[in-house]
């Protein structure tokens, strides 16, 4: 009872000092603080404003400008002057028309934001971008996004980045899981025109799953939109590009992954605390030839590989065309084979075949043809000489005849270096033999060789 009582005055002691506390506090000097703290935020503010401004003034002026028309003049000034080149070079008959291109790119991970950052250079027309992560410091061993991004949407950092290198580009980002049904219907209409039609012309799947893999491959099987696939190992060694056109190549679920054709569900294969491996140089090789092979398609040069692998462990490009699988599992993917057959069959698509193999036939011959020649170099066949083959002839056959004089006292397939004493011998005589011989014989046996 006493400890309690003791308590008791503690306490009210601490609240009649807090009372004299109070009650000392002079009300007016109170608010003359609270007014000058105002004043102090005010400021702080208002210079955090001058600064902000400053900043983006500077930012807007290293900013690049908006370029209405694609230009060949080679000045500093000219984002793109270096890739007008490739149409003065030849390349490319009409660089300009990437501007008319819209590519959509699902994944914008590892190779995704690398292929974007690519064709934005590139200066493709329209870019969109899908993907339904963020940002996080783990994302740092790979290319493109930033420490400070952390936290953002993938796309939405992208779009960010994207849009202060080349501001031509019209971009759109979409942050989604394409895998729910409300994910496959919201990327689905995405892409398509008011009247229901792909508005894309290329849809480039840089994903890490099979799920995601077969929702682009249903969504495009329904649009018959060609896209293509790319993947990186686990181990992050290697990794493949394929063009998928459906009914004319095999689609995703014509060849599926060995785990999936096994029944294997895979995700069951993923352990906690175990995360698959990734190299920045890796991706962005895989990105370099997505993109390359992208680039190639749109604007029709050089050869379109349909299938692309590489192994970094042996420097290795494996390259091969997929056949469609008549047994696919996708009955949409069947009947598009079959009216691919049908289409290939028909006269007009005989014609276009022969068209195109002139065409080619005639790029090629023109392309051998050099009209200026200003060294006045020419190429013309070396004629032959008659005597040189008899005596070729003459030397190989006494070549063939020291070896078999050499060579019959030895094993097979040796031969003695310095001639052996009879056919020293035997030289010895005949080159007394030939002391007698007159210089007319001599002359008569030369002429004869």
């Amino acid at each position: 009872m006493a400890e309690e009582g003791d308590g008791t005055t503690v306490l009210r002691d601490d609240i009649r000092t807090l009372q004299a506390h109070i009650s000392s506090m002079n009300t007016g000097s109170v608010e003359s603080q609270t007014s000058e703290l105002q004043q102090q935020i005010q400021q702080l503010t208002r210079k955090m404003g001058e600064v902000a401004a400053s900043q983006d003034s500077s930012s807007a002026q290293k900013a690049p400008g908006k370029v209405s028309k694609m230009s060949g003049e080679v000045v500093d000034s000219n984002p793109y002057s270096r890739l007008m080149a490739l149409q003065r070079m030849g390349i490319v008959k009409d660089y300009e028309r990437i501007r008319e291109q819209t590519i959509a790119i699902v994944g914008i991970g590892g190779v995704g934001s690398v292929a974007a950052e690519m064709l934005t250079r590139c200066g493709v027309g329209t870019l969109l971008m899908y993907d339904y992560d963020k940002v996080e410091l783990a994302n740092m061993n790979r290319l493109f996004f930033r420490p400070e991004q952390s936290g953002l949407t993938k796309t939405d950092a992208a779009a960010q980045t994207l849009s202060s290198i080349n501001p031509d580009v019209q971009l759109e980002s979409y942050t989604m899981n394409i895998t729910t049904v409300e994910g496959f219907e919201a990327f689905k209409s995405s892409i398509c025109d008011p009247q229901g039609k792909s508005r894309v012309d290329m849809v480039l799947s840089c994903v890490d799953n099979y799920e995601a893999r077969m929702t682009i491959n249903q969504v495009c099987l329904e649009l018959g939109q060609l896209w293509m696939e790319s993947g990186v190992s686990e181990d992050a060694v290697s990794g493949h590009i394929q063009v998928i056109i459906p009914g004319e190549t095999a689609c995703f679920a014509c060849v599926p992954p060995l785990v999936v054709a096994s029944g294997i569900d895979e995700r069951t294969l993923k352990r906690e605390g175990v995360c698959a491996a990734s190299l920045p140089t890796t991706m962005g090789i895989i990105a370099g030839l997505l993109v390359q092979n992208t680039l190639k398609h749109l604007l029709s040069f050089g050869q379109v590989t349909r299938y692309l692998g590489y192994s970094s462990l042996k420097d290795f490009f494996p390259t091969m065309d997929i056949k469609p699988n008549p047994g696919c599992a996708n009955s949409l993917c069947c009947r598009l084979q079959q009216a691919y057959q049908q289409h290939q069959a028909s006269p007009a698509a005989q014609q276009q075949r022969q068209a195109a193999q002139q065409a080619a036939a005639l790029q090629q011959e023109e392309a051998a043809t050099h009209d200026d020649n200003e060294w006045g170099i020419e190429v013309v066949s070396e004629p032959a000489s008659s005597q040189q083959p008899q005596q070729h002839a003459v030397d190989n056959s006494t070549q063939q005849q020291n070896k078999n004089s050499y060579d019959h006292s030895l094993p097979e397939g040796l031969q003695y270096e310095t001639p052996v004493n009879s056919v020293d011998h035997q030289h010895t005589e005949d080159d007394t033999d030939s002391g007698h011989q007159t210089v007319e014989d001599l002359m008569s046996q030369l002429n004869a060789l």
